[in-house]
């Protein structure tokens, strides 16, 4: 089970890992409504490394990025909720709209999107690939999927 911490703790503990000689993923993410297709994701970004780093939109971010009706859950409460996976490791929240600050400090090893993503479309990919890491896409889990979900729920009125 993982743990939600602070950006700075996080910074020193990565540092620590990093030399012992672990491998950090990183992922980011609103992860306003979970569903098994985030736990799929999660699950296959944690096999390609030994540190699972999950990024979440604080809820003002969420806000700019989605608009004024979301986020549905308050962002410790989604924080709290990936921390609960197995296969996160740790969970920090960032309040600007892009990551790159985060990946900036960080310097992941490796950086993880979902295929709805291009290559070109990912911040953070020049930051990660030229401190030596690489960038790689997962497939989503096939029929899962937030924006469904909030159609669904929203269509149930």
């Amino acid at each position: 089970m993982g743990e939600v911490i602070g950006i700075e703790e996080l910074r020193q503990l990565i540092e620590g890992s990093r030399s012992g000689g672990l491998k950090i993923v990183f992922t980011n993410g609103v992860f306003d409504i979970l569903h098994a297709g985030h736990l799929e994701y999660l699950k296959r970004s944690k096999k390609l490394g030994d540190i699972l780093i999950v990024g979440v939109n604080t809820d003002e971010s969420v806000k700019t990025i989605k608009g004024p009706g979301r986020p549905f859950n308050r962002e410790e409460d989604r924080a709290a909720l990936l921390a609960g996976f197995e296969c996160v490791d740790y969970v920090t929240l960032f309040a600007e709209t892009t990551p790159i600050n985060l990946i900036s400090l960080l310097k992941p090893d490796l950086l993880v999107k979902g295929a709805d993503y291009s290559m070109d479309e990912i911040v953070g990919k020049d930051v990660v690939e030229s401190s030596g890491g690489e960038v790689k896409l997962i497939p989503f889990k096939e029929g899962f999927s937030t924006n469904s979900l909030i159609d669904k729920i929203k269509s149930a009125d």
